[in-house]
């Protein structure tokens, strides 16, 4: 199929995941006088309360690997109505893979407010199949740095100097899809969640 049907059928299927939320990008300059150049922009997401996502663009991009830093804060700590979905894993940041939908082959960098710390998961889908690995734990209002990398056989998931691989079911470059900050799980955010984040790449 020609990669630009692919991308129409791709756009049609994903269009519900854009609900809900406020988004604010916010770039600045160097100081050398000479050339300036423009920094990352940093973007502020936050999924509302009762809501799972946030509202972005449809963004394609061809790419083996992203980087980039994301902040919490303390809207980062909640306890879930029900005791069991504490555990549930939300999502951060990532990319849709293999010309599929993202429950089809994924990888994103999922987090969750467990046993009183932040906690930071790589988190797949491959051929449908969900996988899942803990990664780190963070603080709030701390930045870090992250970096996805999709290898001919694994997805490699590294934050800061910790680093963890899950499977990967193809592997072609391809064109994907970007994957933002989600809330759930079962539940729906019991209060606006904010989340910084600064792409390196």
């Amino acid at each position: 199929m020609h990669l630009s049907i692919r991308r129409f059928f791709l756009a049609a299927s994903i269009m519900f995941v854009a609900v809900s939320c406020e988004v604010e990008t916010t770039t600045t300059t160097t100081t050398n006088t000479d050339s300036p150049v423009p920094e990352p922009a940093n973007t502020t997401f936050t999924i509302k309360k009762g809501g799972h996502t946030t509202q972005n663009p449809l963004k394609f991009v061809d790419t083996s690997s992203i980087r980039f830093e994301a902040t919490f804060d303390s809207t980062a700590i909640y306890t879930t109505s029900v005791p069991g979905n504490q555990a549930d894993i939300n999502k951060l940041y990532g990319l849709s893979d293999c010309e599929t939908d993202h429950h089809t082959n994924s990888a994103r960098f999922g987090w969750r407010w467990y046993d009183g710390r932040l906690e930071i998961h790589a988190y797949t889908y491959s051929n449908k199949k969900r996988n899942t690995a803990y990664i780190t734990s963070v603080q709030p209002d701390q930045t870090n740095r992250y970096e996805l990398v999709l290898g001919e056989k694994a997805y490699t998931f590294k934050v800061n100097d910790k680093q963890v691989s899950l499977p990967r079911h193809c592997s072609t470059a391809g064109s994907h899809y970007q994957l933002y900050p989600y809330f759930g799980g079962d539940e729906t955010a019991p209060h606006d969640i904010t989340i910084q984040i600064r792409d390196l790449q």
